[in-house]
């Protein structure tokens, strides 16, 4: 009978220290998606940022590029391609490139950007990447497609626009639209037939609003003649497991607090907890990360299935909160634990061992009838009796 099993991946950012090298920081990004392609993960998708000093990834294409020749089956995607910042014909022409040298794993996730000062550098008005994210991804949409596109904005021109490559497969490049506490994402995502891509799943606000995201997206859908899947919406949140909860909080010490900094008084997001509260306690105790042990990951995601209805991809977003060493240990530990309980894949094999339990009496029995009945056969052909008593009481447990 089949299964609708869910997927789980990785939203690699990247968060990188100040102190570490960031060449070794980039390899070692890369290691881990070797790593999860090895261990049966579904998903890796790499971010784009330009200013912050920690998400040192600008081009998540270059990082689809080199990890696709070090993989076999993982899908790696754009998580996300800033869109205000790039021409939408150049982009989509990117996508398509990727598409072919990947043999169909590309997927592309679009957003307006996260980080303000990216678009200040670049003299974009921040009220304005909102806008010209859904003007550029119709655009996407309709070159992916195939379409010839003609279109002027304030910001761009397309004429007779088309791209000289067709798909690697019928599939095509799935398309995800990045979506927080905003409609906004949502909304495209509806409109366009897309996939939604939570980025912001476990917070306070976008945990709430998981239910009503879903509901924005499938009405938006519905009024603009498009379908959606719940199948490709993703879900995003930070898990760091170990064998013990004390181990997984001693091990996430070791970058937890300047991250945390980072994303407060640099990034500036709202995750600083009140005055007088551990920032650990209170992203643990919000439900915002898992610091803990892989059954705490598998509470998580049923939370998570419960409040959204249903969802097709988990993305671990993975953070500099411990050293590459435990962190590799916690993404083995989900592999190990995590996904075979959420997707119940153990279910035969214990109802084999339950039911071989439950007759072991019978099969031993007729194990040693068997047995007993050749070793009599050989003895009374070769006439040693002697032979014949002992082998037969060698059968039986307990005796001598």
């Amino acid at each position: 009978m089949p299964v609708n099993r869910l997927r789980f991946g990785a939203f690699i950012a990247p968060f990188h220290q100040l102190d570490e090298n960031p060449s070794v920081m980039l390899e070692c990004d890369l290691k881990l998606v070797q790593l999860m392609d090895d261990l049966g993960y579904d998903e890796a998708w790499f971010g784009e940022h330009h200013s912050g000093g920690w998400e040192i990834s600008a081009s998540p294409e270059v990082m689809i590029a080199v990890a696709a020749e070090r993989t076999r089956n993982i899908r790696l995607g754009t998580g996300v391609s800033s869109l205000p910042y790039h021409h939408p014909f150049i982009l989509a022409d990117r996508i398509r490139q990727l598409d072919h040298l990947t043999r169909g794993r590309t997927m592309l996730g679009v957003g307006p950007g996260s980080l303000p000062s990216d678009a200040y550098m670049q003299g974009i008005p921040t009220a304005k990447v909102r806008d010209r994210m859904e003007e550029a991804v119709e655009v996407i949409v309709r070159l992916l497609d195939g379409e010839t596109v003609t279109k002027e904005t304030e910001w761009f021109t397309l004429n007779n626009a088309r791209l000289q490559l067709l798909p690697y497969n019928e599939q095509g490049v799935e398309i995800s639209v990045a979506n927080q506490v905003s409609p906004t994402g949502a909304r495209t995502a509806g409109r366009l037939g897309l996939n939604l891509l939570s980025i912001g799943a476990t917070s306070g606000g976008g945990f709430n609003a998981l239910a009503s995201a879903w509901q924005i997206c499938e009405d938006m859908a519905r009024d603009h003649g498009q379908t959606v899947d719940r199948s490709g919406w993703r879900l995003v949140g930070p898990m760091h497991i170990a064998e013990t909860r004390e181990k997984a909080r001693e091990e996430v010490k070791w970058g937890f607090y300047r991250w945390i900094d980072y994303f407060t008084n640099v990034a500036a997001l709202p995750l600083a907890p009140p005055p007088g509260v551990d920032p650990l306690d209170a992203i643990i105790d919000s439900g915002f990360a898992v610091v803990g042990t892989p059954d705490d990951a598998i509470a998580q995601i049923k939370r998570l299935q419960e409040q959204s209805g249903g969802f097709g991809c988990f993305l671990n977003m993975t953070t500099s909160w411990a050293d590459w060493g435990a962190t590799h240990n916690s993404v083995e530990l989900i592999a190990r634990h995590v996904m075979p309980a959420v997707n119940q894949l153990n279910v035969n094999r214990c109802a084999s061992e339950d039911w071989l339990r439950h007759n072991s009496k019978t099969f031993r029995s007729e194990l040693q009838a068997a047995v007993g009945a050749k070793v009599a056969q050989h003895a009374a052909e070769k006439g040693t009796a002697n032979l014949q008593q002992e082998l037969i009481a060698a059968l039986v447990p307990g005796k001598p």
